[in-house]
């Protein structure tokens, strides 16, 4: 039994070097993974390693390497199921590279995403993935590509900082969705984000900061435009934070001289708010009226009836993202991109159809 006033001392790499009858230098170097050394050394060092139960010393290593073996992720609001998708198909990509993953949660606040990425930078990560809580606000996020390390942005994109954005199809993904409205019959439709704004209405879609929601209301307003619908932008709602503001939301909606008859959720956590909200109101979905939700979460293929959505193939999403940081990493030549993966829409059973 280990003596716990004693405890056992930490192997180093002299240790593995006795032991496999090798240099330091050239067990460090098979430890550390760079440099030539030959497939029998190799073996000898890793199996003199295994028995003495060698654990690297990562703060040594990255001192030696320059490098860290961590990736930063910041994202919006981990309760969501798209950023935890999300982050499944980052970790599956970084680990097969050889990085492990730190995650910090921003909750959409920008002073909070800005403390999460002085934090990551100062764990001296090789590279971060963000989703920034705002598109006008990008100071910090300039400060990271001086300081040399390499950055992914995930889910919104900011042309002006000529950096890699991997997002899905918003525009084209709210078109489908709203265009599939109006072909069953609908003329008054709601589009509803999570997005935080005083008063909750919309009068001017370039004030919206978040890339993703202003093109998926740009493509929402689109297509009402395209239909000849009046003031398009009557029935766009932000600020469904939470449910009690979600019920109130719901609430001024369906109390309009000439309600919705159609909702569209810009998320999976809005449209299971909505869900709820129509419940506690005594309304049945889609008789009353009609839902579309984006995200295939697993919440809208088990209510009754099931949620028509927009799936956004967020896993690849994730995995895209993580595989461009590693090629960033490793100074791949690449041009700059804005990736889009595309999307496309479930349809169940939430969706009615009404007299033309």
């Amino acid at each position: 039994m280990e003596d716990s006033a004693h405890p056992k001392r930490s192997v180093t790499v002299a240790d593995v070097a006795k032991a496999a009858k090798v240099s330091k230098a050239t067990a460090a170097r098979v430890l550390g993974g760079y440099g030539v050394v030959s497939a029998k050394v190799t073996d000898q060092v890793m199996a003199a390693a295994a028995a003495l139960e060698y654990r690297p010393n990562e703060l040594a290593r990255s001192m030696s390497t320059g490098r860290s073996g961590i990736i930063g992720v910041v994202v919006g609001d981990i309760e969501n199921a798209f950023f935890s998708l999300a982050v499944r198909g980052i970790s599956d990509a970084a680990r097969l590279a050889g990085f492990n993953v730190i995650i910090a949660n921003s909750g959409e606040q920008l002073d909070a995403e800005k403390s999460a990425v002085d934090l990551l930078i100062g764990k001296r990560v090789d590279g971060l993935i963000v989703t920034p809580a705002r598109c006008d606000s990008v100071d910090h996020l300039q400060h990271v590509r001086r300081a040399g390390v390499p950055l992914v942005l995930f889910d919104r994109a900011i042309p002006e900082l000529d950096v890699d954005a991997v997002t899905g199809d918003d525009r084209d993904a709210a078109i489908t969705a709203t265009r599939h409205l109006i072909g069953q019959g609908h003329r008054r439709l709601a589009y509803i984000s999570a997005m935080d704004a005083e008063g909750g209405g919309l009068t001017d879609i370039g004030r919206i900061s978040n890339s993703a929601v202003r093109e998926r209301v740009e493509g929402f307003v689109s297509v009402l435009t395209e239909s000849g619908l009046p003031n398009p932008l009557h029935y766009v709602r932000l600020g469904a934070t939470d449910q009690q503001q979600t019920d109130g939301v719901i609430k001024r909606l369906l109390s309009d001289s000439a309600p919705p008859t159609a909702l569209l959720a810009s998320d999976s956590l809005v449209g299971l708010r909505i869900f709820k909200s129509l419940q506690s109101l005594g309304l049945s979905i889609p008789k009353d009226v009609s839902m579309i939700s984006f995200l295939d979460a697993d919440w809208t293929s088990v209510t009754v009836p099931p949620i028509t959505i927009v799936d956004q193939r967020v896993y690849e999403m994730g995995k895209l993202a993580g595989e461009r940081l590693v090629a960033r990493i490793e100074r791949t030549p690449l041009a700059v991109e804005r990736l889009r993966v595309s999307t496309s829409l479930v349809v169940r059973g939430s969706v009615a159809k009404i007299g033309q």
